[in-house]
């Protein structure tokens, strides 16, 4: 993805008084907005944007908004659901949250953990928000969405 890795940058930043001149030498290794890296994921793995969109249990327009471009601030649960209808492993998920400027999935916070457990067991997006439910933490989707899935079975 990069030529350069990070602590070269970070090396020539700290060498090179021309700010301007560093932006423009290194305008390859920047990072990619965020629809544009999940759609290069999308590409490299050859995924359906509509196995997406369904597999996420979230609403279709939004999830075509953050592919798009056209909403560029997923909510970090949102994110993981996206990641989860993406077949993302946990390294990629973990990868995908800092690339996005949140905070990676931690053991130690109990949310986090099921999440972890989840991904580790392959569940997908719905299975995951019914054990969060179930175990009585906040589901990735949000409310409208649950209630919606409760009043189906």
């Amino acid at each position: 993805m990069y030529k350069k890795d990070t602590e070269e940058l970070l090396a020539e930043i700290k060498s090179d008084t021309d700010m301007e001149n560093f932006l423009a030498q290194n305008a390859n290794e920047f990072k990619k907005p965020l629809h544009e890296y999940l759609n290069q994921i999308i590409e490299e793995k050859k995924l359906s944007k509509k196995d997406i969109v369904k597999n996420s249990n979230l609403n279709s327009n939004y999830v075509y908004h953050i592919l798009s471009g056209e909403r560029t601030n997923p909510s970090r649960p949102k994110l993981i659901a996206i990641a989860m209808a993406m077949n993302l492993n946990l390294d990629e998920i973990q990868y995908l949250l800092r690339y996005a400027g949140f905070s990676p999935l931690y053991p130690r916070n109990p949310w986090d953990a099921v999440i972890i457990s989840a991904v580790q067991k392959g569940f997908s997006a719905l299975e995951t928000d019914n054990l969060l439910d179930k175990l009585g933490e906040t589901v990735l989707i949000g409310n409208a969405k649950k209630k919606d899935r409760d009043n189906k079975g």
